[in-house]
């Protein structure tokens, strides 16, 4: 690979382990909210939880819902689910889960070796549609904040990957041009269409080896620790 002065990597599900931070999120508000006393159990709510959250972080990403419905309505629909309808409640597993969920710190293995490898070599960047509030608890709580120069959110640029906008906003933030740059990330239309689309070389983290769509990414990895022996 040709040598570039940044790295920009997504931080949900590229380094943090998403899938299983939300479930430990979960399971503790399953028990602190007393959900068992609908007669659910704690795997039928985290399907429907899970299911609902990641429809709508689709919808979020595509301009169709803001993060305020994105928030509530996930744990609305969880909690329709299971024949609750509660509207106090729902603000409050809302409310609790954008507290609790950052706090755990489970990272996709060797992200940390690699986060510390890279940043020893290259200026880096988180560049991520996640909220800001959430997203610096996030890296500080896994002791990854040093490895990055700055956090650029979606919602500060005005805009979500795969929007060249947000991009743009992140080249602006790290002063470097596109050319320079490479973006890291795991899902292929928002990291990998969205930087490709900006002109900006990409590794398509993909442990699971989907298939890829038209814009193709510079590298394919399957595990992270693929990256500090090609950069």
């Amino acid at each position: 690979m040709k040598k570039y002065d940044c790295l920009f990597f997504d931080l949900d599900r590229t380094l943090w382990d998403v899938d299983l931070n939300q479930k430990e999120a979960l399971r503790v508000m399953y028990a602190r909210y007393g959900l068992e006393q609908s007669g659910a159990d704690f795997e039928t709510c985290f399907s429907l939880y899970a299911a609902s959250n990641a429809r709508l972080w689709d919808e979020y990403r595509d301009g169709k819902v803001s993060r305020e419905v994105l928030r509530d309505t996930r744990f609305e629909e969880m909690l329709a689910g299971i024949g609750i309808r509660d509207a106090a409640l729902t603000r409050a597993l809302s409310d609790a889960y954008v507290r609790l969920a950052p706090t755990f710190t489970n990272l996709i293995p060797h992200a940390r070796q690699v986060a510390r490898a890279l940043a020893a070599r290259y200026p880096m960047y988180i560049v991520t549609n996640g909220f800001v509030e959430v997203q610096h608890v996030k890296l500080a709580n896994c002791g990854l904040s040093d490895c990055f120069r700055d956090i650029v959110c979606s919602e500060e640029a005005g805009a979500n990957k795969p929007s060249p906008i947000i991009f743009e906003h992140a080249l602006r933030r790290a002063g470097v041009g596109r050319e320079r740059v490479l973006m890291i990330g795991d899902d292929y239309e928002t990291d990998i269409a969205g930087a490709v689309r900006s002109g900006i070389d990409s590794v398509w983290f993909n442990p699971a080896g989907k298939p890829a769509g038209a814009e193709k990414p510079t590298l394919e990895i399957r595990s992270l620790d693929e990256l500090t022996a090609r950069l």
